[in-house]
């Protein structure tokens, strides 16, 4: 029989990709991690690491070895699952991650329900994009993940994971000052009358950059970035003092009025997905269901009705 803590090991390297992250991650010293390795090799008879320069990557039989870990610790989360749903009080911790304006908007709601109806459960949550937090779900260093993704721009379906919508977020093009003479024109000759403007978009490599600047590249123009941040508070701040234009969600205002012209964007380009993400295994677990739960429900009672989306009308 191999060491399950061992194994353990072997998985967080796959994840996490170096000996020092792993030995961060779980407060250890690089060196007693390396030697644990060591240990498994001895136990499975086959070399698992290999040097590619200064680092290691697994080998074949590691990777086979790694892949039936998961099943084994995904069948332990439905063991935990069913421990939990036989106890009459939900205790322990749940750990959420969640992009800045779903957690403006809806977690504090959520958490004012799941206190009332779970006392004792302690929730702990991080602010992390899912280019970030997705990831740290695979390794383990959270329960749930509220997750987004842009039209046309979908996301990598980890077999380990599953997924539950919550909600479509009505996108809109945010204009830096009131402009009647833009009133009654199309979404696209809207937005190339901003070709010229500068813009706040998110950084380089999140998928909301991605998306926002293929619609600025659909409607002809390169956009002047002058601005980069994943604090959508601040994009709509800069908005408000007419010293950009931006992509703005609907939960970025968290129910209130809108403080700057909001024009429509082209057919399809309306909406992104909203959604929880939980390890397999983990999904029928009570805090997990008392979670989702509350965020419908926050959903259900914001003062904006993000849910059901309302169908798309022509450009």
């Amino acid at each position: 029989m191999f060491d399950l803590h061992r194994l353990r090991l072997l998985r967080e390297l796959k994840h996490r990709g170096t000996l020092a992250a792993v030995a961060a991650a779980l407060s250890y010293a690089p060196s007693s991690v390396s030697q644990q390795l060591s240990q498994l090799e001895v136990e499975v008879g086959v070399p698992l690491l290999e040097p590619v320069g200064r680092r290691v990557r697994l080998t074949e039989q590691a990777e086979i070895l790694v892949a039936h870990t998961e099943a084994v610790l995904e069948r332990l989360e439905r063991a935990e699952a069913d421990i939990a749903t036989s106890l009459t009080e939900l205790t322990g911790t749940l750990r959420i991650a969640s992009f800045q304006t779903a957690a403006l908007a809806l977690i504090p709601t959520a958490l004012g329900l799941l206190r009332d109806r779970h006392p004792f459960l302690r929730v702990h949550v991080t602010q992390l994009e899912p280019e970030k937090s997705l990831p740290a779900l695979l390794a383990r260093d959270f329960d749930l993940v509220l997750a987004e993704e842009y039209p046309g721009n979908p996301n990598p379906r980890s077999a380990e994971l599953e997924q539950e919508d919550l909600l479509n977020d009505p996108l809109h093009l945010a204009l830096p000052e009131p402009t009647s003479s833009r009133d009654g024109s199309g979404p696209m000759t809207v937005l190339r009358s901003l070709a010229h403007h500068p813009w706040v978009m998110e950084p380089d490599g999140t998928a909301a950059r991605c998306w926002a600047m293929t619609m600025c590249r659909n409607a002809g123009f390169e956009p002047d970035v002058r601005f980069e941040t994943t604090d959508l508070v601040l994009h709509l701040r800069l908005v408000e003092q007419g010293h950009a234009a931006a992509f703005l969600p609907d939960l970025v205002r968290s129910g209130q009025p809108p403080t700057v012209p909001l024009r429509q964007l082209p057919r399809g380009q309306r909406k992104r997905r909203v959604f929880t993400v939980v390890r397999r295994g983990a999904s029928r677990h009570p805090a997990v269901l008392a979670c989702r739960d509350a965020l419908h429900r926050a959903v259900s009672s914001s003062a904006t009705n993000y849910l059901p989306a309302h169908p798309e009308t022509s450009a």
